[in-house]
């Protein structure tokens, strides 16, 4: 009974990303005649350990695409969390698990405070979340006087480069545990049940007695949560705490999203797209660096993936209003 429910959820999976497995798929081939190191077991803990940080964003980027809305603080929140979590433990002192908790409990109260914003505000994500982003960024900023702070505690750094058995990292057992939290919530809960409804058609749901404002909320709540563990592991494998880093992540995340079939105009998407998504984008990455090409023009290869996704994506809405239109 058991191995038939796997084997149905596998194939259920296998078949709503068909395409973006098959590009992965593709690429993988490519790479591994380009470059003799690429499929190496290191390079693939490589990989995976810095997709895992996307990752994080990404699953939390799903729920605010599929609610149509979005959240472009994620990065800014990603470096406001790490460099505070680091100072915290540097420059006050702080045993490490009070600024740990500290770090996460900031970053989750901005996603909070978003939440609250749009839903009772009723003010566009977009414009929201953008001035979120300037906040976090400065508070980073203020709070560091611009200045990396450096960490040589080795209960900290662990978190970002201890590794389980000795083999596979800790940033890719996070990334692991959240995949499948978020793949229960959004198919298993009523929450999830309720994010799709919400997305789908806003008034309807509203008609239908959902929550909205509450979801909303708990959407971004969980964005702020999951960037401010983002921020920590991420300065916990740095060694440091970074003002400056995060910048573009929330592009990124947006464009593991699109590319793993979350439709920007709401109600359609699903975490294990996502994810292929982002391993997608990190391969590309990881290829590229590995040919040696610039990292200016892996910009460029990322910003024409993101186009033609979208276009894609919107090319595809308008084939189903079409189709809907005719009937």
């Amino acid at each position: 009974m058991n191995s038939r429910l796997s084997n149905g959820v596998a194939g259920k999976m296998l078949k709503g990303n068909i395409g973006i497995i098959s590009v992965l798929l593709l690429l993988c081939i490519i790479l591994s005649f380009t470059s003799p190191v690429f499929l190496t077991a290191d390079n693939i803990m490589s990989v995976l350990r810095q997709v895992s940080n996307n990752v994080y964003l990404a699953l939390g980027m799903t729920l605010a695409i599929i609610i149509g809305g979005i959240d472009l603080s994620v990065g800014s929140i990603v470096a406001m969390c790490g460099t505070l979590t680091v100072g915290f433990i540097v420059t006050n002192n702080l045993p490490m698990w009070i600024a740990v908790v500290l770090g996460i409990l900031i970053g989750t109260l901005f996603g909070l405070a978003t939440g609250l914003i749009v839903a009772y505000f009723r003010l566009p994500a977009f414009i929201v979340t953008m001035a979120m982003m300037n906040i976090t960024k400065g508070v980073a900023y203020i709070y560091s006087g611009g200045r990396s702070t450096r960490i040589m505690d080795e209960a900290f750094t662990s978190i970002g480069t201890g590794k389980l058995f000795g083999i596979v990292p800790f940033p890719v057992v996070y990334m692991i545990i959240l995949i499948i939290i978020f793949v229960v919530l959004l198919n298993k809960t009523k929450f999830g049940t309720y994010v799709y409804a919400l997305g789908g058609n806003r008034e309807a749901a509203r008609l239908s007695g959902i929550p909205i404002k509450r979801i909303e909320i708990t959407v971004y709540t969980l964005i702020g949560l999951l960037s401010a563990f983002a921020g920590i592991v991420l300065s916990a494998r740095m060694y440091s705490g970074q003002p400056s880093v995060g910048e573009g992540y929330e592009l990124d995340a947006i464009a593991s999203c699109v590319l793993g079939g979350v439709s920007m105009s709401g109600g359609i998407g699903n975490i294990s797209g996502t994810v292929f998504g982002a391993i997608v984008l990190g391969i590309i990455s990881n290829g590229l660096n590995l040919m040696g090409v610039s990292s200016f023009w892996q910009l460029v290869v990322k910003g024409l993936i993101i186009l033609v996704a979208v276009i894609i994506d919107t090319q595809k809405g308008r084939g189903n209003l079409f189709k809907k239109v005719s009937k």
